[in-house]
C-alpha cells in the first residue's frame, strides 16, 4: 500500500458507538408514527453501515415506500432531538488518534448516515476543528464508493485510504480502488483488507510512523 495523503473515516463502529441513541430514537419514531413496534440495539447493530433503502426494507418489508420514508423521517427527527444531548462514546484512543493524524493528513468522515449526523457527531466530541471535511449518505442518498470519489475529486486526493468496521465498507472501498483499512472493535466482520487493527491507538501509531 502506498503512503496515504488522507485517511477517509466510517463514523459508527469506527470513531464511535452511539446504538443506544440510535434505538432510542427508533422507538421514539415509531411512537410518534403510532407504529406498535419497537427494535433492539441488537436488531439495529445488525443494520448498522447499510443505506437507508436496504435498511427500510428490512425493517417494514410490507410497507407502501411513501409510508416507509414517512417513518424513516420521523426516526431522524427523534435522533436529530436526541444526539446532541446523549450522543454516543467515543472509541479508545480516537480523540487523541484524531489529534495527532491530523497535524499529518488530510481527514475526512464517509458514513451511511442522515445529512444531520457526522455534524452532531463532530459537536458533541469536539473533533470539528481536525476533520477537513465530511460526507453523509442523507445528503445525495449514493453509495459510499461514489462518495468516497467525490471526496478524492473535491480536494485532489492522490492516495487515500478508507478505515470501516464491516463487509459493506471493505465492498465499497474496493468498488471505489481505495485500499481498505479495517478496525475489528466495531460491529463488523471481513476477511478482505490491506491493513487491520484492534485498538485506534495502533492505526494512529502506525500511520504516525510513515
Amino acid at each position: 500500500m502506498l503512503k496515504p495523503d488522507s485517511l477517509i473515516f466510517d463514523m459508527d463502529g469506527t470513531l464511535w458507538d452511539a446504538s443506544e441513541t440510535y434505538t432510542a430514537a427508533w422507538n421514539a419514531g415509531f411512537k410518534a408514527m403510532q407504529i406498535n413496534k419497537t427494535i433492539s440495539r441488537s436488531d439495529l447493530d445488525y443494520m448498522m453501515g447499510w443505506e437507508r433503502r436496504r435498511v427500510l426494507e428490512h425493517t417494514f418489508p410490507d410497507y407502501p415506500e411513501e409510508k416507509k420514508e414517512q417513518i424513516y423521517d420521523a426516526i431522524v427527527a427523534a435522533q436529530d432531538k436526541l444526539l446532541p444531548q446523549t450522543g454516543g462514546r467515543l472509541y479508545e484512543g480516537v480523540s487523541a488518534g484524531i489529534a495527532q493524524l491530523a497535524t499529518k493528513y488530510k481527514l475526512f468522515i464517509l458514513s451511511n448516515c442522515p445529512v444531520n449526523t457526522i455534524n452532531q457527531f463532530l459537536t458533541y466530541t469536539g473533533l470539528t476543528p481536525y476533520i477537513t471535511d465530511q460526507m453523509a449518505h442523507g445528503v445525495n442518498n449514493m453509495p459510499k464508493h461514489h462518495n468516497i470519489k467525490l471526496l478524492q475529486e473535491k480536494y485532489a486526493l492522490q492516495n487515500p485510504v478508507y478505515v470501516g468496521d464491516t463487509e459493506p465498507d471493505q465492498v465499497q472501498s474496493d468498488l471505489a480502488g481505495v485500499p481498505f483499512v479495517f478496525v475489528e472493535y466495531g460491529f463488523g466482520q471481513t476477511e478482505k483488507y490491506a491493513l487491520k487493527f484492534s485498538h485506534f491507538t495502533q492505526l494512529t501509531t502506525y500511520f504516525m510512523a510513515l
